[in-house]
C-alpha cells in the first residue's frame, strides 16, 4: 500500500509526502545519517562513502533501511510496495562490474549520493538493483520510487521485466501497481469530476437539483485501491490551493493526506492482519524540515536536518516516531 505526494507553495517551495500503509507492525524511528558516513551495501562487495548528510524515518532491522527521506541539496525519495510487477537484477559475481544496491536499501543509497532528481537518474543508470530478503517480511518486496527535489523536478523509478524504467511524473502522485503509465492513463476516466457545484438539470420537465453540497464531486472513488488512491490523492492536490504560510501550507498536506489515509480494520490482508497507515510525513525540501504523525498519534511533530557535528560521521537515531496521545483534560 502507501500513497505519495508532491506540493508546491505559490512561494515554490516544495513539500513532499507519504503515508506509509503496512500490514506489518513497525517502530520506525527519524535517523541523522551525516556527511561522510561509510556502510557497505547489504552483499557486502562494496563500500559506500555518503556525499551528502540526511534525515529519514527508516527501522533497524539489523541494519537500518529508510523508507523516505531529504537531504541537505533538497532532494527527497521514498519508497512504496509494487506487487505483481517489480523485476530485480540478478545478483552478480563479487568481481563483476558495477555496484549492486539490494532494491531495500536503494532510498538510503540515492539520498547519501545524490544532489537532485537528474543525478539520481543518471546513478540508477549505473548500479544493480537487486531482490534482498528483509526481516520482517521474510520475502522479496517488490518495490518501486518516487524522487524529487526542490525545483519541484518529480520522477518514479520502477525496475520491472522489461528493465528500469525511469519517468518523469507530472501529476506528483504516486501508489502502488500497476505502473505509473497506467495511473496517469487511467485520470482520464475522472474528467468529469469537479469542486463545483452541480447544476440544476431538467428531464423530461421534472427539476432534478442535487443533494447537497459536492454533487460535482460525484464519481470520485472512494475505496483504498492503489488506482482508486492515487485518482484520489491527484484529484485533491490539482484541486486544494496549498497557502504561502509555512504552517498552513503543511496543515493543508496533511488534510489532503486525510483522503487515503486508511483506519485499522477497513483493509484485511489473507494472512487476517490490518493494513493500515502507521505514519504520514511531509518534508518540506527548501527547508529540509520533516513532519510526521503516527497512528496513534495524530498530533504532528516537526524536526530539522542537523548541522554537521565537526568530524562526527555517525549514524545518528532522533528517536522513535511513534508515541501515544496525551490528552489534556480540562473542565467545562
Amino acid at each position: 500500500m502507501c500513497t505519495a505526494i508532491a506540493v508546491q507553495t505559490p512561494q515554490r517551495e516544495v513539500y513532499f509526502g507519504r503515508t506509509m500503509d503496512f500490514s506489518y507492525p513497525l517502530d520506525p524511528e527519524l535517523y541523522f545519517i551525516p556527511k561522510g558516513y561509510e556502510w557497505k551495501n547489504l552483499l557486502n562487495t562494496h563500500k559506500i562513502r555518503n556525499q551528502y548528510s540526511f534525515m529519514g524515518i527508516g527501522q533497524d532491522i539489523s541494519r537500518v533501511f529508510f523508507a523516505d527521506g531529504v537531504n541537505e541539496m533538497g532532494f527527497a525519495a521514498a519508497v512504496l510496495y509494487f506487487p505483481d510487477y517489480a523485476a530485480y537484477d540478478p545478483i552478480a559475481a563479487p568481481d563483476s562490474k558495477g555496484i549492486s544496491v539490494a532494491a531495500i536499501e536503494l532510498v538510503g543509497f540515492l539520498l547519501g549520493l545524490c544532489a537532485s532528481v537528474d543525478h539520481a537518474a543518471s546513478l540508477l543508470r549505473t548500479i544493480r538493483i537487486v531482490g534482498v530478503e528483509d526481516s520482517i517480511t521474510h520475502s522479496i518486496a517488490p518495490l518501486h520510487w518516487i524522487l524529487t527535489d526542490k525545483s519541484g523536478k518529480c520522477m518514479v523509478a520502477e525496475k520491472t521485466a522489461s528493465g528500469l524504467h525511469l519517468m518523469d511524473n507530472p501529476m506528483g502522485v504516486l501508489s502502488n501497481s500497476p505502473g505509473l503509465p497506467w495511473h496517469l492513463t487511467n485520470l482520464r476516466n475522472f474528467m468529469n469530476v469537479t469542486s463545483v457545484q452541480t447544476p440544476e438539470k431538467e428531464w423530461n420537465s421534472v427539476s432534478l437539483t442535487p443533494f447537497g453540497q459536492g454533487g460535482g464531486t460525484f464519481g470520485l472513488p472512494g475505496d483504498f485501491t492503489p488506482p482508486s488512491r492515487f485518482v484520489r490523492a491527484a484529484w485533491m492536490k490539482s484541486h486544494t490551493p496549498i497557502p504561502e504560510n509555512k504552517q498552513e501550507a503543511v496543515n493543508t498536506c496533511f488534510h489532503i493526506m486525510n483522503s487515503v489515509t486508511i483506519p485499522k480494520g477497513a483493509v484485511m490482508t489473507s494472512r487476517g492482519t490490518p493494513d493500515y497507515t502507521q505514519y504520514t510525513a511531509f518534508m518540506n525540501l527548501s527547508t529540509q524540515e520533516y513532519f510526521f504523525r503516527t497512528y496513534d498519534n495524530s498530533r504532528v511533530t516537526a524536526a530539522k536536518l542537523p548541522a554537521a557535528a565537526g568530524r562526527d560521521s555517525r549514524a545518528v537515531s532522533l528517536g522513535r516516531i511513534n508515541k501515544p496521545s496525551v490528552f489534556d483534560r480540562r473542565e467545562v
